[in-house]
């Protein structure tokens, strides 16, 4: 979060008619395309890569600081950016920025030939010696430097030999002090008391620290003295200090602002249209705005901006041959059933969350709080953020099912509650059933409640007794019977083997297929025809429509979708929708040719009707 905002803040506070780069590791995605819009940005689309090779140079450096080998990075910037690089602003990830960074750049043009290295003077009395009995600092000139903020010339420290001279003053120090406390400021700290005349002192409002033991209400009477503000405490946000509410508030400012704001076309600086944007341009210039259904069309090549694994995800399990991931989507309203599903399911999961930024910060203080989410590391969080009218229900079930791992995927609905060791049971039905080698799509029968508390059914036959008292019903028999008809509940009842049904129209069934399965159709948004194309087109390329005798799942009542809702009002709603669908149509019956023209004839019959 704390590298978001400073992101946001910088961004957001920038005016780009300096056209000054700026480096990226990995904190927006990289659909933000910055890059593409700026040849002035460094944009480092992967930050493992740089870890990669930053490791090595520091890794021998023994580190007290809670930032661990992360903390020493800085020192070995020089080896690693491109050599035609020549001033370069370094800034920690816990800053916020609450001025226009052109004005930092702009210092660059007061160092004088010596000068090297420009910091901030340290606001707390750590290198002073004095915070406690027998506390020993590493060695500094007078209070020391913080380096959340560091201006490089990066041509002079080569040419003085930077390698060089800081590892020769860590190994020196640390034969007396065997490890540092603050990271990377330690060694900068006593390079520059060796060497004071390569260091240029910045004004202090360009790092306000927030440390425990800081003086940096020294730095600042009004708020216009702030420039950046520095959360340097282990303790982040919840730091004491008197002004803290003041400056969470501002961090919070940046932190739930609209992230599009960042991709409108403010970048003034001249650049080179990329191909991606080019053929984007192209598709907006083939939409008819005189088309009553633009709106949908429009929403089928949108960009949304994308932030893959949102939280830590930890799961790689190459040797499970039969392994299985849970897929599916929501949005902030549905965000209850995380937790339920996680209780239900233990395998791993893959989640697209259709999410504001301000509901991303939400969804996260959510999963914090949740000791269920905590404990798991096997639930990839994939936020996909709000733009446009309507709910990119196949777009976030395609984002959700490219970041599986497994070789096979449980395509399901977020109000759905798995039966307790569905992941087992699935794992055991894919190799009985050969889906390795067999194209076969396994269904999984749906019910439903209408009460919001239940006593979940732990077998088969509580579901049968449950189904005779009117507690569970089959999936949207009273509204939609055409859905899940197919599966045959009646032969379900008493099956013990997997049994197989036909396609029929309107079909939608939850399956278990080879993550390599056909994606989902983006051109249908919101309510309707969104998993009943999926499943024609796992017809058209032959997979065998399998049902699982002792497997099932349920659905749990909510309030209306907004989507819905829309369909249901809304005349040229429905209307477009039949015209998407007779699209579909027509597309699928070019792609597959003779094999498709069931469905196309069919749906012809039935407009007739």
């Amino acid at each position: 979060r704390l590298g978001t905002t400073a992101v946001n803040s910088c961004l957001l506070n920038w005016d780009l008619r300096s056209c000054r780069g700026f480096g990226i590791p990995n904190v927006l995605p990289a659909s933000c395309s910055l890059s593409e819009r700026n040849e002035g940005f460094l944009l480092v689309r992967d930050v493992n890569v740089l870890l990669i090779f930053l490791q090595p140079i520091v890794a021998w450096i023994p580190n007290k600081h809670y930032s661990g080998i992360y903390g020493l990075m800085k020192l070995g910037l020089t080896n690693v950016l491109p050599a035609n690089l020549s001033q370069v602003i370094v800034l920690d990830t816990d800053i916020t920025f609450a001025t226009d960074i052109a004005e930092l750049w702009a210092i660059f043009r007061k160092f004088t030939d010596k000068q090297v290295i420009g910091l901030v003077e340290n606001q707390s009395d750590w290198y002073l010696g004095n915070l406690w009995k027998n506390h020993k600092p590493w060695p500094a000139l007078g209070r020391g430097f913080n380096t959340g903020v560091i201006l490089l010339l990066m041509d002079r420290l080569q040419r003085r030999g930077w390698e060089q001279m800081w590892r020769l003053t860590a190994e020196r120090e640390l034969m007396s002090m065997f490890s540092t406390s603050l990271a990377d400021q330690d060694i900068f700290n006593a390079v520059i008391k060796q060497n004071p005349s390569i260091v240029h002192q910045l004004a202090c409002f360009w790092n306000v620290q927030l440390s425990d033991h800081t003086r940096s209400e020294l730095c600042y009477t009004k708020v216009s003295d702030l420039k950046v503000i520095h959360w340097n405490s282990p303790k982040k946000l919840r730091v004491k200090n008197k002004h803290v509410e003041f400056f969470r508030n501002l961090y919070l400012t940046f932190l739930e602002y609209d992230g599009n704001l960042l991709r409108r076309e403010l970048f003034r600086c001249p650049s080179q249209t990329s191909t991606g944007r080019q053929r984007l341009q192209r598709m907006l210039e083939e939409l008819d705005e005189d088309d009553q259904c633009y709106d949908f069309r429009r929403e089928r090549i949108t960009d949304h901006r994308t932030h893959l694994y949102f939280l830590h995800y930890d799961f790689t399990d190459n040797m499970d041959e039969a392994g299985v991931t849970l897929v599916t989507q929501l949005s902030m309203d549905r965000l209850q059933m995380v937790e339920a599903i996680c209780k239900h399911w233990e395998g791993p999961i893959s989640l697209a969350l259709y999410l504001s930024d301000a509901e991303a910060q939400q969804f996260l203080q959510y999963a914090l709080a949740s000791q269920v989410l905590r404990n798991r590391r096997n639930v990839g969080y994939h936020i996909v953020y709000k733009e446009g009218q309507f709910y990119p229900v196949n777009l976030l079930r395609n984002i959700a099912l490219k970041q599986v791992n497994t070789p096979y995927v449980f395509l399901t609905d977020i109000d759905f509650l798995p039966m307790y060791g569905l992941h087992q049971y699935l794992r055991k039905s894919i190799i009985q059933l050969e889906l390795d080698s067999e194209k076969k799509a396994l269904i999984v029968p749906a019910f439903e409640t209408l009460r919001y508390r239940l006593s979940f059914p732990k077998s088969k036959a509580e579901v049968l007794s449950m189904l005779d008292m009117g507690t569970l019903y089959t999936f949207r028999y009273h509204v939609w019977t055409k859905g899940h008809a197919p599966t045959n509940f009646a032969k379900w009842r008493t099956a013990t083997t997997p049994y197989k049904v036909e396609w029929e129209a309107d079909f939608e069934p939850y399956v278990v297929v080879r993550r390599d399965c056909p994606e989902y159709d983006q051109r249908f948004v919101g309510f309707g025809w969104n998993k009943v194309s999926h499943i024609i087109e796992l017809d058209a390329q032959e997979y065998e429509l399998m049902v699982l005798p002792n497997a099932y799942i349920v659905h749990m009542p909510h309030a209306p979708s907004f989507d819905i809702s829309k369909f249901r009002s809304s005349s040229l709603y429905r209307k477009c929708l039949r015209t998407l669908k007779e699209e579909f149509h027509q597309d699928i019956s070019r792609k597959y040719g003779s094999t498709a023209l069931k469905y196309l004839t069919l749906h012809l019959v039935r407009n007739r009707l």
